[in-house]
C-alpha cells in the first residue's frame, strides 16, 4: 500500500492504531510506520498508534488524542480546571479519569496523565465541538472538582481547599451548586461529600 492510499483512507481520523488497520488490512507491511515515521509523515504517540503529522498545526488535537490513545477515558482534573478558568496555573500535563489501569504517556503532542476510578463513578462528562466537527470528552466543572476531590485526599481542610486558588468569581457565580450537591449524593460517600462542604465554606459559596 503506498502512503497516498493511506493517507486518503485513514487522514480523516486523525490517530490511528496498528490493530484497527489490521483489521481491515491483514496483509499489511508493518514496516511502512517506521519508514513513514522517520519521512515525517506519521509521529508516535504510544505504543500501536500513530497520528498523522499534519494534525500537530491543528489546535485542540492533544486533548483530542486522550481519549483515543487510552480508552475508555475522559479530560478531568487539572486540566479540566484550567480550560474553565478555574484555577490560574497554566496545565502541561493533560489529565484524564479512566476505567483502566493508571497509566501516563509522553509524546511529541502533550504529556498525558490517566487516574483510575470506579467504573461506578465514570459519568460526568460532555463532548467538547472542535473547529472541524470532531469532538473530545471533557469533564463538566462539578465532575472536575469531585474527581479531584475523590482521588486527591489532602484536600480535607479550609488551609489546603485555598491552596487549590480556585477562581473565586468562578466558584461563586459559575460554578452550578445544585448539580454539584446531585453528583455528590450519587456517590455517596460521606468522605467526599465532607471535603465538598469543606470546599464549598471555604470559597463561600
Amino acid at each position: 500500500m503506498t502512503y497516498q492510499s493511506f493517507y486518503i483512507q485513514w487522514h480523516h481520523l486523525a490517530c490511528f492504531s496498528t490493530s484497527q488497520v489490521r483489521a481491515i488490512h491483514p496483509m499489511f507491511n508493518r514496516r511502512n510506520y517506521s519508514e513513514w515515521q522517520k519521512a515525517g509523515y506519521i509521529v508516535p504517540l504510544r505504543q500501536g498508534w500513530y497520528a498523522f503529522a499534519d494534525y500537530m498545526n491543528k489546535p485542540d488535537y492533544a486533548r483530542y488524542f486522550a481519549s483515543k490513545i487510552y480508552a475508555p477515558s475522559y479530560i478531568s482534573l487539572h486540566t479540566a480546571l484550567s480550560f474553565y478558568g478555574m484555577i490560574p496555573e497554566a496545565v502541561v500535563t493533560i489529565t484524564s479519569i479512566t476505567t483502566c489501569k493508571t497509566t501516563q504517556f509522553e509524546n511529541i503532542f502533550a504529556c498525558y496523565s490517566y487516574q483510575t476510578i470506579k467504573p461506578s463513578l465514570f459519568w460526568g462528562y460532555e463532548p467538547k465541538q472542535m473547529s472541524d466537527e470532531k469532538t473530545y470528552m471533557l469533564a463538566t466543572p462539578e465532575k472536575a472538582l469531585i474527581d479531584l476531590l475523590y482521588l486527591y485526599p489532602q484536600y480535607s481542610t479550609e488551609e489546603e481547599m485555598r491552596e487549590l486558588r480556585l477562581d473565586e468569581d468562578f466558584m461563586q457565580n459559575e460554578l452550578d451548586k445544585e448539580r454539584l450537591l446531585e453528583y455528590s449524593d450519587r456517590i455517596g460517600s460521606p468522605i467526599l461529600t465532607k471535603r465538598i462542604k469543606i470546599m464549598l465554606k471555604t470559597y463561600g459559596i
